[in-house]
């Protein structure tokens, strides 16, 4: 236990709030130290004079910020060394939750069927060396050269030589930025980007440094003084919607980043999940500058969620490091999944599910204009998201946790930021993640917590 104790006097509404921060700010300055148990909730209450359920809920505030643990039967603890990373999205969907916080594709029956049948046929044709060879150049030849057929769909000339298969956009990733950037680089991306980018540099040993965004995203002038103040290896870009902020980059937004990255001769991850499902949009960074980026796009967001590959398009000078850690990461994508790919992107399937979900967002595109009427938000026709940002005296943690209080799930903007200047409050919403009745009513709940104070619930006890 510890003498310190929180300030009645100094809580306000939300109380629950209020008393998160002020355990919160005690153990940023100090007061309390890696390991102290904090007083049980009832104890804690009575000498506050608030009801359990009001400590219980900040306690549970301060566990969803990595700042306590609770050991059942022993108590809750401060924990002041860093915890993981927490993701965005709920790790499971529990009970009644209207769950926005993960991005996915609106999916229906016709997305079972498919990969029901897809089964179906590669139980009578799949082929020996898919099932019985350890080989990537055994198995995937045909696989590459059928890829270029859905690469120039997203607008890019690749050959299959250049062309890596991966057990989807995570993977590429991996494998691009371990080829790039020996441990200790430095990688620039934009202020607000892909949630495991973070985690994931730090995994592998590398700096991520943030650069200043505008609404098409990264700027070329921000990226030229970080190129000439530091040793900037490589930069990594959501330039067409899939970034949290639904932003299209424009071709001249490209080509001027391009010709930044020619200029310090530094290599350009380029994240382009959506692929060919946006509509009247630029080329990828890629056909700006094919000698130096590596591309990476999948068909998991766009057709059907549990098609877990990719393809990663390297130059030449990347094309054997990408084969070497490729293999030690991952070995090899997995061959199964491989065979549909091919099949629906030969014979139209993929191009139909991606039509299909064009039509879709229509739909859910329409639900949120109507339920966010008034609020100032950021999309795209066809992204699967929208990024709401907070005003007046909303915080991001008190905002969701009001939401999740009323049953629907969000993701936070601090999961995604890579910087802390000039960031502003923000949430994800997804908008494919659940049925349109659900979207309908979460949003609504989304709406009246945006447009109204925050407070905290009164609980009948």
């Amino acid at each position: 236990m510890t003498n310190w104790r929180p300030d009645p006097s100094q809580l306000r509404r939300p109380a629950y709030l209020s008393l998160a921060e002020q355990i919160a700010n005690a153990i940023t300055d100090g007061k309390l130290s890696d390991g102290v148990q904090l007083p049980p909730h009832r104890k804690l209450a009575d000498d506050l004079h608030l009801s359990v359920q009001t400590v219980s809920r900040a306690y549970d505030e301060l566990s969803r910020r990595g700042l306590i643990s609770g050991e059942i039967g022993r108590g809750s603890f401060v924990q002041t060394r860093p915890p993981e990373p927490e993701p965005p999205y709920l790790p499971e969907r529990l009970g009644e939750v209207i769950d926005l916080s993960i991005l996915k594709p609106v999916c229906e029956q016709i997305h079972l069927e498919k990969m029901r049948q897809a089964f179906g046929w590669l139980s009578e044709n799949l082929p020996s060396s898919s099932a019985l060879s350890f080989r990537p150049n055994m198995v995937f030849p045909r696989h590459r050269v059928v890829a270029t057929e859905w690469l120039a769909r997203c607008g890019l000339d690749a050959s299959p030589l250049n062309i890596s298969l991966t057990n989807g956009a995570t993977s590429g990733m991996t494998v691009a930025l371990m080829s790039v950037a020996p441990p200790g680089s430095t990688i620039a991306t934009e202020a607000v980007s892909h949630h495991t980018l973070v985690p994931l540099c730090g995994y592998l040993g590398l700096h991520l440094e943030g650069l200043a965004i505008d609404e098409e995203g990264m700027i070329p002038e921000a990226l030229d003084e970080a190129c000439r103040t530091g040793p900037i290896r490589a930069i990594f870009l959501q330039p067409s919607v899939i970034n949290p902020m639904a932003a299209l980059m424009s071709a001249e937004r490209r080509q001027a980043l391009a010709a930044v990255a020619a200029k310090h001769d530094i290599a350009i991850i380029e994240n382009d999940i959506l692929g060919p499902m946006i509509e009247d949009r630029a080329p990828p960074m890629a056909a700006f500058a094919p000698e130096r980026t590596l591309y990476v796009t999948s068909f998991t967001k766009i057709t059907v969620p549990g098609l877990r590959i990719g393809y990663l398009v390297a130059p030449d000078r990347y094309v054997a490091a990408v084969a070497n850690r490729h293999l030690v990461s991952s070995w090899m994508a997995t061959p199964a999944m491989a065979e549909i790919a091919t099949r629906w992107v030969s014979d139209g399937t993929a191009m139909e599910l991606v039509n299909w979900q064009r039509r879709a967002l229509v739909g859910r595109h329409a639900i949120a204009a109507e339920m966010l009427a008034g609020l100032s938000y950021r999309t795209h026709p066809q992204s699967l998201h929208i990024w709401l940002p907070l005003s007046g005296s909303h915080t991001e943690d008190g905002f969701v946790s009001q939401a999740r209080l009323r049953g629907v799930a969000i993701a936070p903007g601090k999961s995604f930021h890579t910087t802390d200047h000039g960031w502003r409050p923000a949430v994800r919403i997804s908008l494919g993640s659940t049925t349109e009745g659900e979207l309908r009513t979460g949003l609504g709940i989304v709406a009246s917590l945006a447009q109204g104070n925050p407070e905290e619930l009164l609980l009948a006890i």
